[in-house]
């Protein structure tokens, strides 16, 4: 029990710490209206391990927080990230559907974000467009591919931990 415990922290710590590197490198897509957050691509985890769902959430929270993000944006872009990788885990029996939670999650809370902490003043809709476009280039093609290399080594790495 130990064992499986102390996996589950390190998967977590791993996967946080992955995605706060790829916030990093790709800083400069990553946020604004336009954006495509190549971290994202790891919203797919939760297939594999529920260990991805803190992961992610830490992952979004420090990757903001360490950008200088706005601490709307710190909070509720967190906060979209653990309800897209909740709904990613309910939904690991199905493949295809991996990456619609995060997607969905994205589109209708980042918009308000983008609104309210950075005062963008496109329309919400458009905001709506533009994130939606950034997330299924993320998580719906990067994720698929992502899931599919994964996939075959899924024993090897997420063992011991489901």
């Amino acid at each position: 029990m130990r064992n499986k415990s102390l996996l589950f922290l390190v998967q977590s710590s791993m996967i946080a710490a992955i995605y706060v590197v790829l916030v990093y490198i790709f800083k400069p897509i990553s946020f604004g209206a336009i954006q495509v957050r190549i971290a994202e691509v790891l919203t797919i985890l939760p297939m594999f391990t529920p260990a991805a769902i803190p992961g992610l959430t830490l992952g979004c929270f420090l990757g903001n927080f360490l950008t200088g993000a706005d601490m709307l944006d710190v909070i509720f872009g967190s906060l979209a990230t653990l309800l897209g990788a909740l709904g990613s885990y309910g939904l690991r029996r199905y493949k295809f559907l991996v990456p619609l939670p995060p997607i969905i999650a994205n589109i209708v809370i980042v918009p308000w974000i983008l609104r309210y902490a950075y005062n963008i003043p496109d329309a919400i809709p458009f905001m709506m467009l533009t994130v939606g476009i950034g997330e299924v280039i993320s998580c719906g093609v990067l994720g698929i591919i992502l899931i599919f290399a994964l996939d075959r080594y899924k024993d090897v790495i997420f063992k011991n931990i489901n």
